[in-house]
């Protein structure tokens, strides 16, 4: 048994949406760290551009801005992606959104833009994406990845009012299971993180009220950085190979709390 590089990521490419700040710029930094070339995209070009330019002093980092909540979007994502490299061997399918309203007056708007991005996204991407996922595991004779960004939300409950959010969190959870079914069989490895409270824009409580928060937490503290990275390496590198269709929590105890 050789554990030497069980972790590394060397060689490899990583394609990872809502990677320019937050929890996508998180997992990019891992990857970064580990070896691997990263694309990361984001809605907004201007902030995608930029966080490429900070993490390039990492390592091989590229901008792809695009708008995958719509086809046009992904098939633009999917084409600027296979003009740099011509197969993909990690996806993370990491952008998302929330939106809270009370119950009665929940706009259809907020349930449709919420759950079109969390969770058709994913399933429609990595369908755009499938046949570079099998030309990598043609060509490297190891399992490609598919990982998908969930949330504790998705596995109890919030009280929060942010119902698409939950639900879709949830779905997510289960499409996992599903489509990991399905790929396996091609050598392409699902898998999903559900992470808990990390200080981020979508996060504002984790990073604004951090003393707050961290008294809910049983960790006594919310996540770090390299928390999430580390989740995210493992199931990517050779290490996450046999771990297929399952959830992985990331939040210092919450979800066993609630």
């Amino acid at each position: 048994m050789n554990t030497t590089d069980l972790f590394s990521l060397k060689g490899r490419t990583a394609l990872i949406t809502g990677g320019s700040r937050g929890i996508g710029r998180m997992i990019a930094e891992g990857f970064l760290a580990q070896g691997a070339r990263v694309y990361i995209s984001a809605r907004k070009a201007e902030a995608c551009d930029a966080t490429a330019q900070d993490l390039s002093a990492l390592g091989h980092c590229i901008s792809l801005p695009a708008d995958v909540s719509h086809p046009a979007g992904i098939a633009a994502l999917k084409q600027a992606y296979l003009a740099h490299e011509p197969t993909l061997d990690i996806l993370v399918n990491n952008a998302g959104a929330a939106w809270a309203a009370p119950f009665d007056a929940f706009p259809e708007a907020g349930w449709d833009k919420v759950v079109d991005l969390n969770l058709k996204t994913p399933f429609f991407l990595t369908q755009a994406l499938a046949p570079a996922l099998r030309a990598s595991v043609a060509a490297s004779g190891r399992p490609a990845k598919v990982i998908h960004i969930a949330s504790i939300d998705g596995l109890s409950v919030n009280m929060l009012e942010t119902y698409p959010y939950a639900a879709s969190k949830a779905g997510l959870i289960h499409l996992t299971k599903r489509m990991a079914l399905q790929l396996v069989r091609e050598q392409i490895v699902v898998s999903a993180i559900a992470p808990g409270a990390f200080p981020t824009d979508m996060n504002r409580a984790a990073r604004d009220e951090e003393e707050t928060t961290r008294q809910r937490i049983p960790a006594g503290r919310v996540g770090q950085p390299e928390d999430l990275a580390a989740a995210a390496i493992y199931l990517a590198s050779r290490a996450g190979d046999y771990v297929v269709g399952e959830t992985l929590v990331v939040d210092g105890g919450v979800t066993h709390a609630r």
